[in-house]
């Protein structure tokens, strides 16, 4: 690794020459760490054998990374894969959030944070996970689904269009782009490109995108903000550019001593720097903001919008099957030929966003699609976690046959004629019709697993 001079005098001015040196080492000599979390909504836990992450319950390290891609539970949304340090919002959240809020994740591709909010947030939080490349928020939106929320909705739109909608988030955590200097172990990209210039860069967009958004928080709303670069320009002056200029003061969590998390470089702000010398992750900068104001506002207010063109009737009538696939409270709706879930205590929200957004993924749970006399369940429903147990066979499938069909391949199970849920190790990979001679796959296509290779043994995280 071929580190710029400039980085290194920056990281010189910032930390004592020993302590500068140490974390050099550690970018320069040090390996990633490989860590995942755990997802508990479909009752997966850390296994025993394997070390917790500190600042989040669900989160565990790995001593080496698998070929993560041939693990049908990977597919199956058993879990995340994510850095340790970004698993620190999980415990912001468990730590400043007591009730059910509206949260907006500004910044959300790949899906960690998003997931790991959703995971941490009181029952009865919606989320709204926005990306603005159209190709990465398809990825996130895969990801969101293969977790299995229902309360989220995943968007493509811009922050200026997103503050638009005012008052709107109780939270809104915003992972800003930056100048990826904690991602140089894990990216050679980041290193190449890195320049003083593009510090300034990311600078200037970071406060031009807060700025954007800013309406979209509610007075005393919380914002979350974070980067994976070290420098101060990006992380204390911005935050306390954010606090000045568009009127917010700092808000403290608490932290183990022991998790050796460094605090602020530049002021005496509250705000978590994890450096790869002292923390095993990469490097994040992590602070909170509380807008100024105070607001009464709660999440189960609703957003109304009179115009709204959405939820318009149909003549389609809803199959019956169709409401003893899904447990809880939900209002079961057609809309252009699908079959929609959607809890009751989100339908304000939906009124609001929907006309004004880019979405890519609604509230709720698709459950099928009507074709002709045939309703197909869909992929989110085999990956939502409320799906009734009793409304479909299962298929437990060997290793070979998970890959097979995580590959779009027909298959032979052993089952009752009609759609079958094959599940491998316990986890629901998702539907097939069988037909008796063969099981046609219902696997999402652009999620297929390309590789015709197949490691000699499984990957044995689970």
């Amino acid at each position: 690794m071929n580190l710029n001079i400039d980085f290194k005098k920056q990281i010189d001015k910032i930390l004592p020459a020993d302590e500068a040196a140490r974390l050099m080492q550690a970018i320069e000599g040090g390996e990633p760490v490989v860590s995942l979390r755990f997802n508990d909504a479909k009752g997966f836990a850390v296994p025993p054998a394997l070390e917790q992450v500190p600042w989040c319950a669900m989160g565990a390290y790995l001593e080496q990374r698998p070929q993560f891609t041939f693990d049908p539970h990977f597919h199956a949304g058993s879990y995340y894969v994510q850095d340790a340090s970004s698993m620190f919002i999980y415990h912001v959240i468990k730590s400043l959030v007591k009730r059910p809020v509206s949260y907006l994740d500004l910044c959300a591709a790949p899906g960690g944070k998003t997931t790991a909010a959703l995971q941490a947030l009181p029952q009865g939080s919606f989320v709204v996970a926005n990306e603005i490349m159209p190709q990465r928020a398809q990825v996130l939106r895969e990801n969101v689904i293969k977790w299995g929320a229902h309360n989220c909705m995943v968007t493509y739109d811009t922050p200026k269009k997103l503050g638009m909608i005012e008052n709107a988030f109780d939270i809104i955590a915003a992972d800003v782009p930056c100048s990826g200097e904690g991602m140089f172990r894990k990216d050679d990209e980041a290193v190449s490109q890195w320049s003083p210039a593009l510090v300034q860069q990311c600078a200037e967009r970071q406060l031009s995108i807060i700025n954007d958004v800013w309406q979209a928080l509610k007075p005393g709303g919380l914002l979350i903000y974070s980067t994976c670069t070290y420098n101060i320009d990006e992380n204390e002056a911005m935050a306390s550019k954010i606090a000045s200029q568009l009127g917010a003061s700092f808000v403290e969590v608490e932290i183990n001593e022991a998790w050796h998390i460094k605090g602020s470089l530049h002021g005496d702000i509250p705000c978590y720097r994890f450096m790869p010398h002292l923390t095993r992750g990469e490097g994040l900068f992590m602070c909170v903001l509380k807008k100024d104001g105070h607001s009464s506002a709660t999440s189960s207010e609703p957003y109304r919008n009179k115009h709204s063109k959405r939820d318009k009737k149909t003549a389609i009538k809803i199959p019956p099957q169709a409401q003893g696939w899904i447990n809880g409270d939900f209002e079961i709706k057609e809309v252009n030929g699908v079959i929609k879930a959607t809890s009751k205590d989100i339908k304000g929200p939906l009124e609001a966003f929907g006309d004004n957004i880019r979405i890519i993924k609604d509230f709720g749970i698709e459950l099928g699609t009507i074709k002709g006399k045939n309703l197909i369940p869909s992929h989110q429903l085999a990956m939502s976690p409320l799906i009734n147990d009793k409304a479909f066979p299962k298929c437990e499938v060997d290793y070979p046959t998970a890959i097979a069909y995580l590959r779009g391949e027909s298959i032979n199970i052993d089952s009752e004629r009609g759609y079958v849920l094959i599940t491998h190790q316990g986890a629901t990979l998702g539907f097939v019709n069988n037909l008796g001679n063969r099981a046609n796959n219902l696997y999402p296509k652009p999620w297929r697993i390309m590789s015709t290779h197949l490691p000699s043994t499984p990957p044995a995280i689970i």
